[in-house]
């Protein structure tokens, strides 16, 4: 388990104190109550998982890794470096998405990337290890931080649910940018990751809302 792991109680304790730094937060939370726990298993799937969000639907990228999950048994570097780019197509990765999934693939069967190292490492040195790669950039690192590795002050500032659901629950005239996000999220600090899971519940239930 990670040293920065957010278990029940930790989160219990994030969630009072960022009530008590922020009456938005605050809001949310005695609305629509605490977010799920939403973590996903250290390691190669997931980074490809991620990979594939990028800048799509999770739906969309969800069915195209279902499908991969169901060719590529089990999903290993070795394995996923079997397959094509024409069966990657098939089965719905885009060129440059099957580009950088098979650097990563590359880089970890070579011994360029362990990933069971990172998760004693610090952020920075794990920013700076997954950024090395092409396609590797800083959404998809702090995605990985805060769903895989569970650090509590990840803050994926590029994130667009996060951005809308921002400039919803805080009024503003237009969606912050990465930049602005950062600024308002200091404040947040060092539960960051814990309240963006606050908002990606928020922006979830309000969807729904919408959508009904």
């Amino acid at each position: 388990m990670p040293s920065h792991a957010q278990t029940p109680l930790n989160l219990d304790d994030a969630f009072i104190a960022l009530a008590n730094l922020d009456s938005d937060l605050a809001r949310i939370l005695e609305t629509f109550g605490t977010p799920p726990l939403w973590k996903r298993e250290p390691g190669f799937p997931t980074l490809i998982q991620i990979i594939l969000e990028q800048q799509v639907s999770l739906a969309s990228a969800k069915a195209v890794f279902n499908r991969l999950s169901e060719i590529v048994v089990p999903l290993v570097p070795e394995n996923f470096l079997t397959f094509n780019d024409t069966q990657l197509k098939t089965i719905g990765f885009s060129r440059q998405k099957s580009l950088y999934c098979r650097g990563l693939a590359e880089a970890i069967v070579n011994g360029d990337l362990d990933l069971n190292q990172l998760l004693t490492m610090e952020e920075p040195a794990i920013r700076t290890q997954l950024k090395r790669l092409k396609g590797i950039g800083d959404w998809t690192v702090d995605i990985y931080l805060l769903m895989a590795l569970q650090h509590p002050d990840a803050f994926p500032k590029g994130d667009l649910g996060l951005a809308i659901a921002t400039q919803q629950i805080k009024g503003l005239a237009t969606r912050p940018t990465p930049k602005e996000l950062e600024a308002i999220a200091q404040n947040w600090q060092p539960w960051r990751g814990v309240a963006t899971r606050i908002l990606w519940h928020y922006y979830l239930a309000t969807s729904r809302t919408r959508n009904a």
